[in-house]
């Protein structure tokens, strides 16, 4: 799991500004760089989002179709908040965060965890919304 020093953290999760935003999804992408991914693209991605490759299963089926809109667990039936940075101040700025959610939503999606370059590709994606 990835380690940023807590001052950076909080910093980071206190932000509230969507640049400041941008910033934190960047230095998490940047520690997937460091283990060999990139470059990433929105497109990429987008079609991950779509896909289905897990018991029919797709990222959309929980979060919805418009991101900018609340989402609910197809199994819990738990409210989710909206995946569009530009709606959820806060959104993707805790690296402990962002990493824990991608292992638990790979999993329950996929039946495997994403790799670094599909987390990168999923960011990209999600901080154009």
């Amino acid at each position: 799991m990835m380690k940023i020093p807590a001052l950076v953290t909080a910093l980071l999760a206190g932000s509230a500004s969507p640049g400041l935003q941008a910033d934190a999804i960047t230095e998490v992408q940047n520690h997937y760089h460091a283990q060999g991914a990139g470059p990433f693209l929105s497109g990429s991605g987008d079609r991950l989002w779509n896909s289905r490759l897990y018991q029919d299963r797709q990222c959309a089926d929980c979060h919805g179709a418009d991101l900018s809109q609340p989402g609910r667990h197809q199994r819990t039936n738990k409210p989710i908040e909206p995946m569009a940075p530009s709606v959820v101040t806060g959104r993707y700025t805790d690296p402990d965060k962002v990493e824990k959610w991608f292992k638990r939503n790979c999993k329950w999606t996929w039946g495997r965890e994403c790799t670094a370059q599909e987390k990168g590709d999923l960011l990209e994606y999600l901080r154009q919304l």
